[in-house]
């Protein structure tokens, strides 16, 4: 592969799954100007959903897996988890030793994915969250010894053109992202639908009651990162003695908040560790 502090040049980049985060990488990728479309090829088993890619983003399109990876200089597998022990077996024997391998298939192991392959080497698996699709990402992933620093460098190009990445050594902390920040938005949009359903109870709209929680949350998280301050003391700098803060909050710490999102994010870990140990069977 030819890379240049990340950028693909001239190599062919092909997707096996066109889904919605194949569709985000390829539009960041687009976005960020790191390779031509004519050299981005997306296989997908829908015909519907390949002319939708053609038609809007431009690149070209197959439904035959093995075709788009014989092909591929980096060859991105994007499909469900349920269906990529099948893909492996099509793929092997196609994909080229020198292939880069980028796996964002939540819960496979790179362990899976080399054996799928018949032993391939360069592999990296990347766990993305769904803010990709806005370039707000937030990925987490892992290469193996097999990846050049040529490849590595092209990897991190492509999943920070999606936001913000990290490069990580122990595979285990794949899991513990897809259970803090893969999982983490579901979080957010449940704690905002609370939110904005208490607003509606008092008796705002539930249009006004969403603008003001999405607002809200905005400038939270703005502050929190500007300021770079523990969100324990942001925290307390708007709760005043006796306040409507501390009533609110004296309720939430009642009904074992902090306990419940800390067991909801061990059982999404512990979910993760044993979908991974199924993709290694």
């Amino acid at each position: 592969m030819n890379a240049n502090n990340g950028n693909l040049h001239d190599s062919n980049l092909s997707f096996i799954g066109s889904g919605v985060m194949g569709e985000a990488m390829i539009k960041a990728i687009l976005k960020q100007n790191l390779l031509p479309r004519e050299r981005i090829v997306a296989s997908d088993p829908l015909a519907d959903r390949l002319r939708e890619l053609s038609a809007n983003l431009g690149v070209g399109t197959t439904t035959d897996n093995r075709e788009a990876a014989s092909r591929a200089d980096l060859l991105i597998l994007s499909v469900k988890p349920q269906v990529l022990r099948k893909v492996l077996e099509e793929l092997r024997g196609c994909v080229r030793p020198e292939t880069l391998v980028l796996s964002i298939v939540a819960g496979a192991r790179v362990k899976a994915i080399a054996r799928g392959l018949g032993g391939h080497e360069a592999i990296v698996r990347a766990m993305p969250n769904t803010p990709a699709q806005i370039g707000l990402g937030m990925t987490v992933w892992i290469a193996t010894p097999g990846v050049t620093p040529e490849q590595h460098a092209s990897a991190q190009a492509i999943l920070g053109a999606m936001g913000e990445e990290l490069s990580v050594e122990d595979e285990d902390y794949l899991d513990m992202a897809t259970a803090l920040s893969g999982t983490g938005p579901a979080y957010v949009f449940l704690f905002m639908e609370a939110l904005i359903d208490g607003g509606v109870h008092m008796g705002f709209s539930r249009r006004v009651a969403q603008q003001l929680v999405l607002k809200t949350m905005e400038g939270a998280v703005a502050i929190a990162r500007q300021t770079g301050q523990h969100p324990a003391v942001l925290r307390n700098a708007v709760t005043s003695p006796g306040g409507t803060s501390a009533e609110a909050l004296y309720q939430l710490e009642k009904g074992a908040l902090r306990t419940i999102v800390s067991k909801a994010i061990w059982v999404a870990y512990q979910k993760s560790k044993y979908l991974g140990g199924l993709s290694e069977e």
